[in-house]
């Protein structure tokens, strides 16, 4: 994966994000293209590559399908990892005390924004 993703790039208006739900949003083209995530948290919005530190798969199974049953946590679907969803720290499950990789974002007019180019290669390196 390469190429770079320009800051202020529409990722989705916020009026399709209800309070506490998740979108995901794709960052390339292709057959598999890479793809974060946005949870809303009132007047916060938290954005995240979609992938699980532990074995690099994408964290949801099913489109836009981020959180765990009572939508507390966000839930890795492969082996169940759960993560905060303003800091992206892995809680419980294999990989404990690590983090989801942040995507900077802001809000204007409506629309999240890309808030600094992203570097598709780069972000797909792990460990970082």
């Amino acid at each position: 994966m390469t190429g770079t993703v320009s800051a202020g790039t529409e990722l989705l208006r916020l009026a399709d994000l209800p309070d506490g739900a998740t979108r995901e949003f794709i960052l390339g083209s292709g057959d598999w293209p890479p793809s974060g995530f946005v949870v809303r948290l009132g007047d916060e919005i938290h954005a995240w590559f979609n992938r699980c530190p532990h074995a690099l798969r994408p964290l949801n199974a099913m489109p836009d399908r981020f959180l765990t049953p009572g939508g507390g946590l966000i839930q890795c679907a492969a082996h169940g990892a759960q993560f905060e969803k303003a800091t992206g720290l892995c809680i419980a499950g294999p990989c404990l005390d690590e983090s989801l990789r942040r995507i900077a974002v802001r809000v204007v007019n409506g629309a999240i924004l890309l808030d600094e180019d992203l570097d598709l290669a780069k972000l797909e390196r792990w460990p970082r």
